[in-house]
């Protein structure tokens, strides 16, 4: 009886190490086969992520590439990968029994076990890249060619090289090829380049032909992650600060339209999926997007997605303006965009204007470098439209020590956008890198807009702030980080705050 896969092993915590010297971890990613191993490589000097699998002999490897061969004549890969692990562990099961005997193959119940792994693996999977695939912890997975190890970024110990390299210029070009299909995608020599989203949401950009990268084949692939980060989990992992969190939350109740800006990697959609955290429970939200990154512990919400062209001439294609365009018309008291690029803008800002609430991405490594972007080709934005913008964050990477991190570098309001295209800002919020603290300035230009557009006090405001600022950092040191119970306390502070308070001793 083969042991049944555990594709969901606990995940363990993982600490940060001040010496990299001594980092040594090692965790179950396909349990009981396969392993996550990291540990400090004294010959290169660097951290290196092992992946630890059953070890083959030669008549091991003989016999599995004997049972593969058959298995491809023989086995329905897309009825196999859309039924239930259970199922699919079985369909395997019997088939590569039926073909043992068939090939009349002396395999004794510990070889098989090893076997087994490595056809599921194989098969089911997405070969030498599941055991990875399997990892919480990564975020990304980069093959840079063949010959060439493949990287993965952890969250913890972030840039990682791994003892993974595909080393046969076919068998790299067939793992594409299998990428491409599993996204419902093609690729070949004629359309070299694959732009797509696996079944598990996880976003995948391949190139094909040694034409087009010189190493021959490569991706890489950008791990959708299922359980956002919490607002509370990135005060205590210091991305932002509890007066940051309370004050989007406050934005973010108020309706207002933010963006936030950064670089590739520098955390832009997890702070905006930590941030909508703070949307009304009661409240309606569309979100449009390339690629399906944003996940809201919401019921009210529709998830929009942009379709790309089938062949030739743009057949089909459906994109973010199509989507935006129609967007308004499906009544939303809050829309998100995954990122903004193009034409797509205009009708984001025409939105702002008519006082829809919007939350955005862009890349753009400061608030006047966002501005320019909006105001020149291919976005060419009028300084009036920009000015309904109300606010920017600005997500970086940054290096404490010898970690990297990420951090909302600032949070800066718009005042004016004035006609030649300069940006009258205000900053109320930003991080001190050689301190690493958060610094407040208490002069909102957003909070006296609200003031004035709610008919409120200023003070009132602030004391509400003071209050947020206070119940999220107390959440944050209780360790209160639970995707759905963050959720909770939120909807159960806005229908009552008074209890939510009394329960965290906030008085």
């Amino acid at each position: 009886m083969v042991q049944k896969i555990n594709l969901n092993p606990a995940i363990p915590k993982l600490q940060k190490f001040e010496d990299k010297k001594k980092i040594d971890v090692r965790y179950a990613l396909i349990s009981p086969y396969a392993f996550a191993h990291i540990y400090w490589r004294e010959d290169i000097g660097e951290v290196v992520y092992e992946i630890e699998e059953p070890v083959l002999n030669e008549k091991e490897r003989a016999s599995l590439e004997k049972l593969e061969n058959a298995m491809l004549e023989l086995i329905n890969i897309n009825v196999a990968v859309e039924k239930t692990l259970e199922a699919t562990t079985e369909y395997i099961d019997k088939t590569a029994k039926l073909l043992i005997a068939e090939l009349n193959l002396n395999i004794s119940d510990e070889t098989y076990e090893k076997l087994f792994y490595y056809l599921f693996r194989n098969f089911i999977g997405l070969n030498e890249i599941e055991p990875l695939l399997r990892d919480y912890y990564i975020e990304d997975i980069e093959c840079n060619g063949v010959n060439t190890p493949v990287y993965v970024v952890h969250r913890v110990f972030r840039n990682l090289r791994t003892n993974l390299t595909f080393k046969d210029m076919d068998k790299a070009a067939s793992f594409v090829e299998k990428l491409a299909q599993r996204c419902g995608r093609y690729i070949s020599y004629a359309q070299p380049l694959l732009d797509g989203t696996l079944p598990d949401g996880s976003r995948v950009n391949a190139t094909y032909t040694k034409e087009i990268t010189s190493k021959g084949p490569t991706f890489t692939i950008r791990k959708f992650t299922k359980i956002p980060w919490t607002p509370t989990q990135l005060i205590a992992f210091n991305t932002m600060s509890a007066e940051m969190a309370a004050y989007f939350w406050i934005l973010i109740q108020y309706k207002s339209s933010i963006v936030v800006a950064g670089g590739t990697g520098s955390g832009k959609t997890t702070f905006l999926n930590a941030m909508a955290f703070f949307i009304p429970p009661e409240a309606r939200v569309v979100s449009i997007e390339d690629t399906r990154e944003i996940n809201l512990p919401r019921e009210n919400w529709l998830p929009s997605v942009a379709r790309p062209s089938i062949g030739v001439g743009k057949v089909g294609e459906i994109d973010l303006f199509e989507l935006l365009k129609s967007s308004f018309r499906q009544n939303p008291d809050y829309i998100i965009v995954g990122e903004v690029r193009g034409k797509e803008a205009f009708v984001l800002f025409q939105g702002m204007a008519s006082g829809h609430a919007s939350l955005s991405t862009m890349h753009a490594d400061s608030v006047e470098t966002m501005v320019r972007r909006l105001e020149t080709p291919p976005i060419e934005l009028s300084p009036t439209l920009v000015n309904t913008l109300d606010c920017v964050a600005v997500a970086a990477k940054a290096l404490i020590g010898q970690q990297e991190s990420r951090k909302i570098r600032e949070v800066s309001e718009i005042v004016e956008v004035n006609k030649d295209g300069s940006v009258i800002i205000n900053t109320p919020l930003i991080w001190d890198p050689k301190t690493d603290k958060f610094l407040f300035r208490k002069e909102s230009k957003v909070f006296e807009k609200i003031a004035g557009r709610f008919g409120m006090t200023i003070d009132n405001l602030y004391k509400e702030f003071t209050i947020r600022t206070k119940l999220l950092y107390e959440l944050a040191r209780r360790k209160v980080f639970g995707f759905e119970e963050i959720q909770r306390i939120i909807n159960d502070y806005y229908k009552n705050p008074a209890e939510v308070l009394s329960r965290y001793g906030i008085g």
